[in-house]
């Protein structure tokens, strides 16, 4: 270890602690998956939803009111049992990507309370931050934990 070496960036620590499943990121779906947020896809959460009740209404006018309710069921089964849980893991993959470009993006979206820390570390103790904690510190004690000082840079 070089006592020259410069700290490296809490950012590229925690991308290394996520890649080696040191730390996991937790992200507020709803916040994210709501209009204005950067990650928010509209046609991902308006079709879907606007086929089922048009399918539903077209049954009720063309068939009768039970058709209209059978095909509301199912489509309502069919959204939370298929269509939801990809777009929870959509909104979470486009999340962290978009969180991990810059420190700037990170703090933004760990101010509003949108994502939040977990470790276990080594030892046991289980560990979190949430927006009341500095997540720069958070990493470094994570990685200072599992024997990745935030002094370790490769010589090139």
């Amino acid at each position: 270890m070089n006592e020259d070496a410069e700290p490296r960036p809490p950012l590229e620590m925690l991308q290394a602690l996520l890649a080696a499943e040191r730390l996991k990121v937790g992200v507020h779906i709803r916040k994210m998956n709501s209009p204005g947020s950067p990650v928010y896809r509209t046609l991902e959460n308006v079709v879907p939803a606007a086929l089922v009740l048009v399918s539903s209404f077209l049954a009720t006018i063309w068939v009768h009111v039970y058709a209209g309710l059978a095909v509301l069921a199912v489509g309502c089964w069919w959204w939370l049992a298929k269509v939801q849980p990809r777009v929870k893991d959509g909104v979470f993959d486009r999340t962290l990507a978009w969180a991990t470009q810059s420190e700037a993006h990170f703090d933004g979206l760990w101010g509003k309370g949108v994502l939040s820390l977990y470790a276990e570390l080594p030892d046991g103790r289980k560990v979190a931050a949430t927006r009341k904690d500095d997540w720069r510190a958070f990493v470094r004690l994570v990685a200072r934990e599992n024997d990745a000082p935030d002094t370790d840079r490769e010589a090139a």
